[in-house]
């Protein structure tokens, strides 16, 4: 039985993953942990996903979690990835990380941490959307860019701070390789005013926000007389937290390594 350790316990997607690693038979909860000062740290764990106490209590120290857990979950914040991912290599513990909106020094960071402990990245821990970025990176393999434009397409909650969403730029990386071409240089992230003819080989991006939409995304390969729509619409969060736990035990034990969502479903 893999003991898995969850950062960030007490926000929505941390008590998602506390009840997702409960309810695991080949899982156990190596505890969760929230920032200094916060307000739950010292509370019973159980109590923050049900009536019922655990009597394990919500803690203030990440390297305490990283030496008691063969995989730990991170769903935090990018700013904190840096420290998660040295404590990672400094304990030999499996990271699995959904933080999205990372810039370029985060992933560096973990590609260096990579090195010397498994580490599982994915902007999207879904089963769904990681067989969707696979069939869209064959799709833009097949359909040529001269004759087929890419439109990727995402709406969200109100609440989501980052744009375009970290799946959406997923979708688009994977269009980019089934094109053989960096999505840096052809990436169009937004439109206004008279900013003239589409370019072939262009790949657009539009980002919708309302509501509590929890992930809707849509890959349009739009040519001449013919649009073929490819896509995924999430209705709860709990996929992410289920993907991300599936993760977590298949990196338990692993060699060093930078791995993804296709490396865990063996896509």
């Amino acid at each position: 039985m893999r003991k898995i350790g969850i950062l960030g316990c007490g926000g929505r997607m941390g008590r998602m993953l506390l009840q997702e690693v409960l309810a695991q038979s080949e899982a156990s909860l190596a505890g969760g942990v929230e920032a200094p000062g916060n307000a739950l740290v010292g509370q019973d764990i159980g109590l923050l996903i049900g009536p019922k106490p655990l009597g394990v209590l919500v803690g203030d120290d990440a390297d305490q979690l990283f030496a008691a857990s063969d995989a730990v979950i991170d769903f935090t914040h990018p700013s904190a990835l840096p420290r998660h991912a040295e404590l990672a290599v400094k304990h030999g513990t499996a990271l699995v990380v959904g933080t999205t909106g990372l810039q370029d020094s985060g992933l560096t960071g973990l590609a260096e941490a990579a090195k010397k402990t498994a580490i599982v990245r994915s902007a999207n821990m879904s089963v769904g959307i990681t067989l969707l970025t696979s069939l869209v990176e064959q799709l833009a393999a097949k359909l040529a860019a001269d004759i087929f434009d890419v439109e990727i397409t995402e709406m969200h909650h109100r609440h989501k701070i980052d744009a375009p969403s970290g799946t959406a730029l997923a979708l688009g990386e994977a269009a980019a390789r089934g094109r053989q071409v960096s999505l840096d240089q052809v990436a169009r992230k937004s439109r206004d005013g008279h900013v003239g003819a589409r370019p072939m080989g262009e790949i657009g991006f539009s980002t919708l926000r309302g509501g509590d939409v929890v992930g809707d995304h849509t890959v349009i390969f739009a040519a001449d007389g013919e649009r073929i729509e490819i896509g995924h619409k999430a209705s709860s969060r709990q996929i992410f937290a289920r993907g991300a736990v599936r993760a977590a035990l298949w990196a338990a034990g692993r060699a060093p390594g930078l791995y993804g969502m296709k490396d865990v479903l063996g896509v």
